[in-house]
């Protein structure tokens, strides 16, 4: 994505990141974490302000500073570091609400031109299933990974 991104600053694995949204409410820590899922390679990605003083996340805090935009790109930016670290991973990507999962999906929408060179992205409908992600579906979830590692994918969709 070739928009404005804050500094984040990894840990050693690559699986926490932080940077700090700049606004009228003044500096607020952000956190996104990459953590594995019950299935093998499946990683979910939990993102919110960050309290370090309890060392927690709150991913249903409304921040209101005036920069969602350069926050989701800066989290997108740990997409493309954390799956360069992670080549063969994917990605699960569930708002917290509907209204944040539906912001999501707004942004992948507005980022297409760009995601399908690097990202290959499903998502998963009312009924449960995972499909490619297609601009104006409703989706619940999502899930994203390297292009090369998803050859079966690009396998059926050639043939």
């Amino acid at each position: 994505m070739n928009h404005r991104k804050y500094l984040s600053l990894a840990d050693e694995s690559f699986r926490t990141y932080h940077f700090i949204s700049q606004g009228p409410k003044g500096p607020i820590r952000k956190k996104v974490i990459y953590t594995e899922t019950e299935f093998a390679n499946v990683y979910n990605l939990a993102f919110g302000d960050y309290d370090p003083d309890t060392n927690t996340i709150d991913d249903f805090a409304v921040s209101n500073n005036g920069d969602s935009s350069t926050v989701l790109a800066t989290v997108a930016s740990t997409v493309q570091v954390f799956m360069n670290q992670h080549p063969k991973a994917w990605i699960l990507v569930t708002g917290s609400t509907p209204a944040r999962t539906r912001l999501y999906r707004m942004g992948i929408t507005n980022n297409l031109t760009e995601i399908p060179e690097h990202f290959v992205i499903f998502g998963k409908n009312s009924d449960g299933n995972w499909r490619p992600f297609v601009i104006g579906d409703t989706y619940d979830a999502f899930l994203i990974t390297k292009k090369e590692t998803n050859t079966y994918y690009e396998k059926e969709r050639n043939e």
